[in-house]
């Protein structure tokens, strides 16, 4: 990531040595930050190129909590980058207010600033070089969801919902480039899913593939009557799953 015209935000309402401090280290790194109230983000992010917004947690940050969640869907639909620092409490709360599965990291304090720096620097090179696809897996399990991270993240940008209702939430803000969705899902399955899906002009192009974890024949032919782009069977061995998404995403 060129540091050219290219600014980081580090969102801190309570103004401390830190923000200094946090200036200083990425300037280190051959990257300009500012530390900004979030209100002033609000702002900024219209008038300047923002390439990532590091939410620094504090009381009085966590208290201006529509205006946080307001700078956070700004940046979810402008597809910029987002940080989280705090003790695990503040982080807790955060996550009331903030997706953790919109954050690409989070830090725990205490923290030593200039690892911190030299580590978003490093996440951010990789995310702005790859200009990776993004898929979008929905299911109500949360190992399953750990595990299709866990297997494509190396190639794709794959984020985790676990409901229908969070799924919808999530195209409000962001189109990806394939869903993986559940078929199984209680109380909203995943044929009611795509329906609400294919159901709205804006999505209704996305391709989905469902994930299931039956092969018998009365499942197989639901799905298929659905026509979806495809289906995967939840135990596919990780190189088969490989290829099966590249030939989605990658053709």
């Amino acid at each position: 990531m060129s540091s050219d015209n290219k600014k980081i935000q580090i969102i801190m309402e309570d103004l401390s040595y830190l923000a200094r401090s946090f200036e200083n280290a990425f300037s280190d790194s051959g990257v300009e930050a500012q530390v900004v109230d979030v209100s002033s983000a609000s702002i900024h992010m219209a008038e300047e190129k923002i390439y990532a917004y590091i939410i620094f947690t504090g009381k009085q940050l966590l208290r201006n909590s529509v205006n946080l969640k307001v700078l956070v869907d700004m940046a979810i639909k402008a597809h910029i980058p987002l940080f989280a620092i705090g003790n695990a409490e503040e982080l807790a709360m955060l996550w009331k207010i903030v997706p953790k599965h919109m954050v690409i990291a989070s830090f725990v304090r205490p923290i030593k600033v200039l690892d911190i720096a030299k580590n978003i620097v490093a996440q951010l090179n990789v995310f702005y070089s790859s200009k990776r696809k993004t898929i979008l897996c929905i299911d109500d399990s949360g190992v399953l969801l750990r595990k299709m991270k866990a297997l494509l993240e190396d190639k794709y940008e794959v984020v985790l919902v676990n409901s229908g209702a969070m799924a919808i939430k999530f195209l409000t803000l962001r189109r990806p480039d394939l869903i993986l969705l559940d078929y199984e899902m209680p109380i909203v399955n995943g044929a009611q899913v795509m329906q609400m899906i294919r159901g709205d002009n804006d999505f209704k192009d996305i391709p989905i593939v469902f994930l299931t974890g039956k092969n018998d024949l009365n499942t197989v032919q639901n799905i298929v009557s659905l026509k979806p782009e495809g289906y995967i069977l939840k135990d596919t061995k990780p190189k088969a799953l490989h290829e099966t998404i590249d030939r989605y995403l990658l053709d």
